[in-house]
């Protein structure tokens, strides 16, 4: 499923209508799978339907739309925010259905648009498409602020009604409507059900950035592949129910889009096999070098993550100060002989290196705190092994990286680099409050193909990059896996796939995405908050299974 900035859609759709494939074909096609997708969530006989409709090819998109609705049973009007081309055959064919037409330009302060909002059960938002990028004025500023008031106004009524219908009105003021801001899987009674036509109107789709006018959206249904600023905050939050819908585009057309959203198709296709004579030397032998007197539970926390992600064996090179405290808490691992008290150090370098030809994959940093020497140096012993290891270099590891001017040369692409924000603003030795108003997915891009590494951008929609410049995006936003060690949870859970034969970039995307779904079988437990780090680990072998029934 591909993930399109605007000028690639734009190129994309170009190539399609040369081929044969029309402009009016693909709008036919769009318009009407968005009345299959209104169709599939409501019985719409008889719904009051209002369709926005502005000037370009996404008004276009809405006329078809509403006139499949029409056909269907639906009670619509159409209300153009500007005047339509007078050879338009989609506005023909809608004025030939008799189904009324308003216009914006007839509509004297919006007063008929404000009427008609107080009786809508569902505004599908044909005004801007992707094309949308500077901000709102004149008069479409005036009639998206009549939009959003009439749907203030509406849901003070839907709720009063749902109150007094539940016999709970007492008399008190509606409740204060609120524009929904999370994802809405269902139709809500308690407002009109706004659908989005390829993005809410206002939202920069290729930046996430929207206009304060913007009117946000229950289902937002995106044309051929997801756009950028449906998965980049704060635009994602505004989407709600994100759709891809097909109109009939061929795949050969968009090859050269490098950046994919992960479907559980996908990741599936991505889990390594679990024979039934399979033993622990079957699933792999890892190694995960962390820990320090500061942070005791990071290795633990990661080492956990790789057995519930099926790592057949687990050793952890700690200093002594964490090593008890492991044992007690994770006795499945091995724990080979580390001499140093207090962090990792030479001593422990040359007590490893011996032993590395007995693991398939390491993992270097949760918890290692100031071993600055120690990271350097086993990095220059794994850089030159063989390239049969898989490697993963988290949290402290990275911090010790980005202290060196040079330290690109200290990875390759074997490597797995996980850096949440901060960690990638120094690792590019940026502010974070510049690294925040940048495009995630460009930069993990870029920075995965400069930095000749795999590399995992971590937060809301993870990005995950290779050096070749393929770039996968999960779907998963949950502040219930913002909790503290979620990260090294993540960690051992690569590390155990690196283990078990998965190439590190399947790897990444595999553990992320397995990551994110444990988080989301989560919340039907804990909802949005209270999530422990070890808890996210022991929801892997569920997610795991629902993603193979999936």
């Amino acid at each position: 499923m591909k993930i399109f900035s605007v000028s690639e859609m734009i190129e994309t759709e170009r190539v399609a209508d040369m081929a044969g494939h029309t402009y009016d074909t693909m709008m036919e096609i769009a318009g009407l799978r968005v009345a299959q997708a209104i169709m599939s969530r409501f019985a719409i006989q008889d719904k009051a339907i209002l369709v926005l409709v502005g000037a370009g090819n996404n008004g276009g998109d809405a006329l078809v739309a509403g006139r499949y609705l029409h056909e269907a049973g639906a009670k619509v009007v159409f209300y153009c925010t500007k005047n339509r081309p007078t050879d338009d055959p989609n506005l023909y064919q809608v004025e030939q259905l008799k189904i009324p037409v308003l216009w914006a330009t007839h509509d004297m302060q919006f007063r008929v648009l404000r009427m008609r909002l107080t009786a809508v059960d569902i505004i599908v938002d044909g005004v801007f498409g992707t094309g949308f990028s500077r901000p709102m004025s004149g008069t479409i500023a005036q009639f998206l602020r009549q939009v959003r008031a009439g749907i203030a106004e509406r849901t003070k009524i839907l709720t009063t009604e749902k109150l007094e219908q539940n016999g709970n009105y007492l008399g008190l003021a509606p409740l204060v409507p609120t524009f929904p801001t999370t994802s809405v899987a269902q139709p809500s009674e308690m407002h009109p059900y706004v659908v989005a036509i390829d993005c809410p109107s206002g939202l920069n789709c290729d930046t996430g950035r929207f206009d304060p006018l913007t009117i946000p959206a229950d289902l937002t249904i995106s044309f051929a592949g997801a756009k950028q600023g449906h998965l980049l905050y704060p635009g994602a939050s505004i989407c709600g129910e994100l759709l891809i819908a097909d109109i009939g585009i061929d795949p050969q057309y968009t090859t050269e889009i490098m950046a994919e959203l992960v479907t559980p198709e996908a990741a599936r296709q991505l889990l390594p096999q679990r024979p039934l004579h399979g033993h622990k030397g079957t699933f792999g032998r890892i190694l995960i070098a962390a820990g320090s007197a500061e942070y005791h539970g990071a290795p633990i926390l990661s080492g956990r993550g790789a057995f519930r992600t099926g790592a057949g064996l687990v050793a952890m090179a700690l200093p002594q100060v964490v090593r008890q405290t492991a044992v007690s808490l994770l006795p499945e691992a091995i724990f080979p002989q580390i001499s140093a008290e207090l962090m990792l150090d030479h001593t422990a370098e040359q007590e490893l290196v011996p032993t590395l030809d007995q693991y398939k994959a390491i993992l270097l940093g949760p918890g290692i705190g100031q071993a600055e020497s120690f990271v350097l140096s086993f990095l220059a012993h794994l850089i030159d092994m063989d390239q049969s290891h898989g490697i993963v270099l988290d949290a402290d590891a990275l911090n010790v990286l980005a202290n060196r001017d040079d330290w690109p040369h200290l990875v390759n692409e074997n490597m797995i680099l996980t850096p949440h924000p901060g960690e990638m603003a120094r690792l590019m030795d940026i502010p974070l409050s510049e690294l925040k108003e940048m495009n995630r997915i460009v930069i993990a891009q870029t920075q995965a193909k400069r930095w000749g590494c795999v590399l995992i951008l971590k937060g809301a929609h993870t990005v995950i990059a290779a050096p070749d410049g393929s770039c996968q995006v999960l779907p998963f936003a949950n502040p219930l896996l913002g909790t503290a060690g979620s990260g090294d949870v993540l960690a051992g859970s690569i590390a155990a796939l690196l283990g078990q034969g998965v190439a590190p970039y399947q790897a990444a995307v595999l553990g992320a995405y397995l990551h994110g779904l444990a988080g989301q079988l989560a919340t039907k437990e804990f909802g949005d908050s209270g999530l422990l780090a070890r808890e996210i680990a022991d929801y892997l072998p569920q997610a795991r299974r629902v993603l193979r029934q999936l």
